[in-house]
């Protein structure tokens, strides 16, 4: 961390960590601190927060409603690419990163600020996130990084937690309740505490966008999203803009106990963590895509394109997303998405998000050639040449064999 900081703008979440690193700047680089928080969805976390930031130290907070952004020109773009991180995680923190890291550089030039600070930890995904999108967007900023300043001495949630204690920063995290949650209109994740074990069952009170399945309606409910060139437009008729159609569906999604993942994931880093991840709308919005896409898609244009799902979901997880190499391959998925316009039902049933049907004006699905009864348009007999022409070089490498 570079000594000469005269105005910083902070990723402020009025969490442990960025409270904390609030009062910490001040006191250490004797520092103006500009906070600055991202309306993601977060909803109730957000009361509050511009008078904790002031009486924190903060000379001024910029607090910015991105939830269409954030839904519109992330969201959406790793949903047409179905993006999904070790078969498992849809990437809701990974995708608000970069978008935090924009505004952020923005704030930044327009308070004439020299430095950027985030309160990532140096042992996870976030500093790569933040600091490559700095980089990517204002190469010459200076980015302080308190967790991996030579100053820092509170490396441990019960040493902040007596920090903030000892400054009389309000904070909700506790010794008993130490757990870590960051949560958008995508969804929300909890690490930490207890979570560290993965033997450990997580409790049911952590949970906040979801019921458990067991405590679901015992009556299934039924939900059409239409869709347009891969993106999500409607549901059940009604047009939405991307945030309103993600929020209802979180809410829909949540009361059927749909979208809750436990898993151990491989961190950039190099150390695996485990997570406990509440994405309910994303989850149904996942499923419904693929749908459609099984309808409208060709089958190699979807094979190409499901080769590219694990490095698009790499490069989102690792910060890469200002890349030259994700421009790119978002291009390419963005053409195979033309013609995925139809409409899914889904069938949301106690943690189950079951595809109950699919149609679409652009459907390469035909029943003339699909019927198991008599047809007039498919030669059967053509498959003798063609399963005989596929084979032709295991005959060839068998024969040699048994020569």
């Amino acid at each position: 961390m570079k000594d000469s900081v005269n105005k910083v703008v902070l990723a402020y979440s009025g969490g442990l960590d960025t409270s904390v690193i609030l009062r910490w700047l001040k006191e250490i680089y004797d520092c103006e601190v500009i906070a600055f928080a991202a309306d993601l969805g977060q909803k109730e976390e957000l009361e509050g927060l511009e008078e904790k930031a002031l009486n924190t130290g903060a000379s001024k907070i910029y607090i910015e409603d991105l939830k269409e952004e954030f839904v519109r020109d992330f969201v959406f773009p790793a949903l047409r690419a179905n993006a999904i991180y070790e078969g498992s995680y849809l990437l809701g923190t990974a995708l608000a990163r970069p978008l935090i890291a924009k505004k952020q550089i923005e704030i930044a030039r327009a308070e004439g600020a020299d430095s950027v600070c985030h309160g990532a930890t140096g042992k996870g995904n976030d500093q790569v996130r933040f600091e490559m999108t700095y980089m990517a967007l204002e190469p010459g900023i200076k980015i302080l990084s308190p967790w991996r300043d030579d100053k820092w001495t509170l490396n441990s949630r019960e040493l902040m937690i007596d920090y903030a204690n000892k400054h009389n920063i309000p904070i909700t995290l506790t010794k008993k309740k130490p757990y870590s949650e960051d949560r958008n209109l995508l969804h929300i994740s909890h690490e930490g505490g207890i979570l560290e074990d993965p033997w450990a069952e997580p409790p049911e009170d952590m949970f906040v966008l979801s019921v458990s399945p067991e405590d679901a309606p015992d009556k299934a409910t039924y939900v059409e999203i239409a869709f347009e060139g891969g993106n999500p437009v409607a549901v059940n008729g009604e047009k939405m803009s991307p945030a309103q159609l993600l929020d209802y569906l979180n809410q829909l999604a949540g009361e059927n106990g749909i979208g809750r993942v436990d898993m151990v994931e491989n961190r950039f880093v190099g150390m695996k963590s485990r997570g406990i991840y509440e994405t309910p709308g994303g989850t149904v919005l996942w499923s419904a895509h693929r749908a459609l896409e099984s309808i409208t898609m060709d089958r190699e244009v979807m094979f190409i394109r499901d080769s590219m799902i694990p490095e698009y979901a790499k490069l989102v997880y690792n910060g890469f997303w200002y890349s030259p190499e994700m421009e790119v391959i978002q291009k390419l998925i963005d053409e195979t998405q033309k013609n995925v316009t139809g409409t899914v039902r889904l069938k949301l049933y106690k943690g189950n998000c079951i595809v109950a049907g699919r149609k679409s004006p652009n459907s390469l699905y035909s029943e003339d050639f699909a019927t198991f009864e008599v047809d007039e348009v498919y030669e059967q007999n053509d498959a003798t040449g063609f399963i005989k022409l596929n084979a032709l070089r295991m005959r060839i490498g068998a024969l040699l064999k048994n020569r």
